[in-house]
């Protein structure tokens, strides 16, 4: 199984073939501060042609707000209730079951901010540093909450032994729950480094503690099943646009989704070359193209 690459011979048919378009956004619409190349021109055409777009992603250091003024601020066409972050995500499943404890949260000051939004009490973010040996730090400075219902761990600069530690004694009580944002290994930069994410942060509370988290964001389904709440989705007629392999691509592939793989975030053309050789069906995605911009040049014939 190969994917199809983007051609004029095909984008016609390819759009038609769905009615709501599921879109990543650090990686397909920008890479860190760069905005790549018709990404605007693409999402506002397809809005203009009758198709429902959503913002899908990962990233919880942002609120939902934040991401819309960005967008807008861009020029995107878009609404607060299109967005979905794995943030809002944990954030609105804390609320949905009543959650009246406090979350030990590791994490960053949009998390921080989302879980405020939804009237969840938690830990604040930042700076937990230990400035003396192991031994010293637990039996003098190491502090145990007793109202702690909930471990929440997202991307955290800040991320510290100190942290480590307090979380996983939390999760030592069974009924302590453990969410993650998203697992993802790095963040897609516009600088060629390698720059850990969130799942770096999940296996440091994982591997310890001995649990295992429920995570929010792709290629979990919490994030679609957010999405159908307020909208018919039809899975066959979905479309879901992203840079990575083994979560936007295999996210699709498990919502039976269609699936688009571009080029200008995570995933190289080596890497989708290798993976087909593999043979893996859910991490092959039906379509691939340089960069999202594809689709409006190719409709368009702007060159």
């Amino acid at each position: 199984m190969a994917a199809v690459k983007l051609s004029k011979d095909i984008i016609r048919s390819f759009v038609d073939s769905f009615d709501t378009i599921l879109v990543d956004c650090d990686g397909v619409l920008w890479a860190g501060s760069k905005l790549l190349t018709h990404s605007v021109d693409t999402i506002n055409f397809l809005k203009e042609n009758g198709k429902r777009v959503f913002y899908v992603t990962n990233n919880s250091t942002k609120t939902r707000s934040q991401y819309l003024s960005r967008l807008l601020q861009i020029g995107y066409n878009a609404e607060e209730r299109e967005i979905a972050t794995s943030g809002f995500l944990v954030a609105s499943y804390l609320k949905s079951i009543d959650f009246d404890k406090k979350v030990y949260l590791i994490g960053s000051k949009g998390l921080s901010e989302e879980l405020s939004n939804h009237g969840i009490n938690h830990t604040p973010p930042g700076p937990e540093s230990m400035e003396t040996d192991i031994k010293s730090y637990i039996s003098s400075e190491f502090k145990f909450e007793d109202d702690i219902g909930a471990v929440v761990v997202g991307f955290d600069e800040y991320i510290s032994y100190p942290k480590i530690l307090q979380a996983c004694n939390y999760l030592s009580r069974p009924d302590c729950l453990f969410l993650a944002t998203n697992t993802d290994e790095t963040f897609p930069m516009e600088i060629p480094l390698v720059v850990p994410g969130t799942g770096t942060m999940v296996k440091a509370i994982q591997t310890p503690s001995g649990r295992i988290p429920q995570v929010f964001g792709k290629p979990f389904p919490p994030m679609l099943q957010a999405i159908s709440k307020h909208c018919d989705i039809i899975p066959e007629r979905t479309l879901m646009v992203g840079d990575r392999l083994n979560t936007d691509i295999n996210f699709g592939r498990n919502c039976n989704l269609q699936t688009l793989l571009v080029l200008s975030g995570v995933t190289t053309l080596i890497q989708l070359n290798q993976q087909e050789e593999l043979g893996d069906k859910s991490l092959i995605p039906q379509y691939y193209t340089d960069s999202l911009g594809d689709i409006f040049r190719l409709l368009t014939n702007d060159q």
